[in-house]
């Protein structure tokens, strides 16, 4: 199981966009997928059309199993909402450092294989972020192409770098250049400068923005329900290509042993 923490502190960059549709791509592609959402905003759950339905907040606050919680969305992928009370996680007291590992125990005793669970992070760097990246093998970074969003990039690397080396672990971390206008210059400056810097974790195919991926939330449906012949899906179909034939990382998450 490739558990994959989709993740940016900088917003606008296309997070849940990228979750959305590459969980369904994966799918798609024949994969069992978990898709969860670690945001409090829930937007990951209204995209995929559930209606507030009990989630992540249960099991992070009250141990409950991932499998109660999952909503069936075809195609062999399963979602974990955010339910309606997950920001409250943020404000946990009791359980000291192993309120950071209870997200890695839910899916060490899932029951049901998965070849990859995907987390929706929240924006922030909190007790909700710290779950999903102890959860996490790997490390999805949406990145659109602008200055804003690199200097976010270089910010965002340091500050998991500083938490890998507290934890002892490292992590395989990728980059998806995301809302990506290649007829810019800017944008093809900073794909250029990504290149420099990070060239091991940026991958091939970019997300190339397009509106029908703004609009497809709006009526629950992924890329693939909503326009599955768009340009768009064929991104998203080449991205899961790309992760898939990347392979599953050496483990290096750490157990729940050190917590």
């Amino acid at each position: 199981m490739r558990s994959i923490a989709v993740i940016n502190q900088k917003g606008g960059v296309g997070k849940t966009t990228v979750t959305l549709n590459l969980a369904h791509a994966l799918a798609l592609a024949g994969h069992r997928v978990l898709a969860i959402d670690a945001d409090p905003q829930g937007h990951l759950s209204m995209a995929f059309g559930l209606e507030d339905p009990a989630g992540l907040d249960q099991v992070l606050q009250f141990g409950a199993r991932l499998e109660d919680a999952f909503s069936e969305a075809g195609n062999g992928l399963q979602i974990v909402a955010a339910g309606e009370q997950l920001q409250e996680v943020e404000n946990l007291n009791e359980g000291g450092a192993a309120r950071g590992w209870r997200l890695q125990k839910a899916l060490d005793r899932l029951e049901q294989p998965f070849d990859f669970v995907l987390i929706d992070c929240p924006p922030s760097a909190g007790l909700l972020g710290m779950n999903a990246i102890i959860a996490a093998d790997e490390m999805l970074i949406p990145v659109a192409g602008d200055f804003l969003a690199l200097n976010g990039l270089s910010r965002l690397m340091r500050i998991l770098q500083g938490i890998e080396a507290r934890l002892g672990t490292s992590r395989r971390k990728w980059i998806v250049l995301s809302r990506f206008v290649e007829q810019r210059r800017h944008a093809r400056e900073v794909r250029e400068r990504i290149r420099e810097h990070f060239a091991d974790a940026l991958l091939p195919t970019t997300i190339r923005e397009s509106v029908v991926l703004a609009e497809s939330p709006s009526f629950g449906q992924t890329i693939f329900e909503y326009q599955p012949r768009h340009r768009a899906a064929a991104d998203f179909q080449q991205l899961a290509a790309d992760l898939i034939a990347a392979g599953a990382p050496t483990n290096t998450r750490p157990t729940a042993a050190h917590a």
